[in-house]
């Protein structure tokens, strides 16, 4: 089982940064791919941004230059860095694992954290 632990976001002014990091713990070395989804209020949850154990990065073409995703501590923790923050960016943020273990798939997400853009 893997379990997700979100910190960071919170209220970022238009134009300005945020990070959010993403920690997994329980059985890490089944997840193929960490990342993170955002849910505005009255729109489905998206991609923002993904990358896989190996490394391969995929980004929502709405914040294709201005986020970068890193994975640290061998690949049970991924941060999300965004610039030029915009006011279409205020959401939820979700934290998602995905893999297998023992052949069964699993789809683990961490509880969301706000980010609220305003000056």
């Amino acid at each position: 089982q893997v379990r997700l632990a979100e910190t960071g976001g919170g209220l970022v002014q238009p134009g300005g940064s945020l990070t959010l990091a993403c920690a997994a713990s329980g059985t890490t070395f089944s997840i193929n791919a960490m990342g993170w989804y955002r849910q505005a209020p009255g729109k489905s949850r998206e991609l923002v941004a993904e990358m896989t154990i190996g490394g391969t990065a995929t980004y929502a073409e709405s914040v294709k230059g201005r986020c970068t995703i890193s994975k640290i501590n061998a690949g049970t923790s991924v941060n999300l860095q965004m610039n030029g923050v915009k006011p279409e960016d205020a959401a939820v943020y979700y934290c998602r694992a995905f893999g297998a273990l023992k052949y069964a798939p699993f789809d683990a997400w961490g509880q969301g954290t706000q980010v609220t853009v305003s000056p």
